[in-house]
């Protein structure tokens, strides 16, 4: 029987070290050149070689990675790189996805030591946000599974029977301010309800959910018959970085008895920071929560999580009774309830190792700290746009979010600019519109960004706008 193992190890592992030598040598002088660079026709078509029949060496195969793949990643590792909220990863990220795999865990359930450190990265997080530490959760892909989760636990709470009879003709509805992140009506879109079903809250001008007006929708609702369930708090919004009254939004959802849940995919890390905690008053009494790791935690991508207050009802949701998946008193089939008991998936990832030994090695003051630096070079940033002629602040800076505008340029302009910006490998910003405006956004999540990356960006900007000008 020909198994896939080397006759030799010798080979393959000497090969091994040249690759983790490569990885070192990358990481390491991450800043130097372009933060992106289109990758040519001529590139992809080599990466359409076919479904091979016969194998490659591995040293030709990394040889092809290097040439082909490396060059044109998507440049979240970059200083430079400021544009969508994606975390950078660290070199202890990069071992502990190596010694993941080498151990190729499936997370599923069972009884195994992986799932311990799963168990307690759990723990961990309720602790961070001040959750309760009986509560549950699992990792997931990220904060679109994360609060599809969420969503289902918090209907299925309300209503068990929907997981026998399904949605149906439900009238059940949600609540998130109109900026809330777009995976949420495409969670109520996937869980049956339909994106409309989840209603969406009007903002006051600090770009917060305005409680007033949700207030008033849920009692209109109520009277017109449909059937309130839930209410979603955002701590850190996509576009600017605003959070949500969480408090009176928890008080809100209390007296009408609605499920509270938050949707915190890069916020709920400033709970590592005794300077901006505080803003995320009320977070603690979430029935709910989605984040991501992989975000302003810098694990590798990806590294989602969800958090349950209640075990119970987590279970309740997702639990299943199968002859082929019995959970025996002991042996590997204990260790009830598995993490397939709160989600989706039974195939599932060691992700927990990255996130154990990247908050493990540093520890949730120096991820606090790196928390803090980010939101300073924010802070930065903003000064130099609102001291800059034509250059205008579009929006508070509450974390780490720059929004600015340019004046004397179209949207049109603006987004050209922006697309200029990238091709140049100078930096990559992004764009949002602010009160529909088009908006140059940077958001700084990456912890090698400093201010002479935003200067550097924000000079760019300055030229490339003066030459659209005219």
């Amino acid at each position: 029987m020909a198994g896939l193992d080397p006759e030799d190890w010798s080979g393959i592992r000497a090969m091994g070290h040249q690759m983790l030598d490569a990885l070192f040598d990358r990481m390491e002088h991450v800043g130097e050149g372009p933060v992106w660079r289109p990758m040519p026709q001529a590139a992809r078509d080599e990466l359409r070689t076919g479904f091979p029949a016969e194998g490659t060496s591995l040293e030709e195969l990394h040889e092809r990675f290097t040439e082909l793949v490396v060059p044109y990643g998507n440049g979240n590792t970059h200083p430079g790189f400021m544009g969508w909220v994606h975390g950078a990863g660290t070199p202890v990220g990069m071992l502990a996805e190596m010694l993941a795999a080498g151990m190729n865990a499936n997370c599923g359930g069972r009884s195994h030591a992986a799932n311990e450190v799963e168990r307690e990265v759990i723990r961990w997080a309720l602790s961070m946000v001040g959750m309760p530490e009986d509560g549950s959760g699992c990792l997931v892909t990220g904060s679109s599974m994360a609060n599809f989760i969420s969503i289902i636990t918090a209907s299925r709470a309300r209503d068990p029977s929907l997981r026998r009879h399904g949605v149906g003709q439900s009238k059940m509805v949600g609540y998130a301010a109109t900026t809330a992140h777009g995976c949420l009506p495409r969670a109520f879109d996937l869980a049956g309800f339909g994106s409309e079903a989840l209603r969406r809250v009007p903002v006051t001008g600090d770009h917060r959910m305005d409680l007033a007006a949700l207030r008033q929708m849920i009692a209109e609702d109520r009277q017109s018959g449909l059937v309130p369930f839930m209410v979603a708090g955002t701590a850190g919004t996509v576009d600017c970085g605003a959070i949500d009254d969480l408090q009176g939004i928890e008080a809100i959802a209390r007296e009408n008895g609605l499920w509270f849940h938050v949707d915190a995919a890069f916020g709920a890390l400033a709970c590592l920071s005794s300077r901006f905690k505080a803003q995320l008053s009320g977070i603690e009494k979430a029935d709910s929560l989605a984040f991501d790791f992989h975000k302003w935690a810098q694990v590798p991508y990806d590294a989602g999580c969800v958090l349950v207050r209640n075990r119970e009802l987590h279970a309740a949701a997702f639990a299943q009774s199968l002859d082929y998946l019995t959970r025996e008193a002991r042996g590997l089939a204990s260790g009830a309830p598995w993490f397939c008991d709160f989600g989706p998936d039974l195939s599932r990832g060691f992700r927990a190792l990255k996130v154990w030994m990247t908050l493990g090695h540093y520890g949730s003051q120096r991820m606090g700290q790196m928390v803090e630096e980010c939101c300073d070079v924010a802070q930065h940033l903003a000064r130099r746009v609102q001291a800059t002629p034509g250059l205008v602040l579009l929006a508070p800076v509450t974390l780490n979010i720059v929004c600015f505008g340019i004046e004397g340029l179209s949207d049109q302009d603006v987004s050209e600019l922006v697309q200029d910006l990238h091709e140049s490998g100078v930096a990559a910003p992004s764009t949002t519109r602010i009160n529909g405006r088009l908006a140059v956004r940077a958001a700084i999540v990456n912890h090698r960004t400093t201010t002479a990356d935003t200067d550097r960006m924000l000079d760019a900007v300055i030229a490339l706008a003066a030459d659209r000008r005219g």
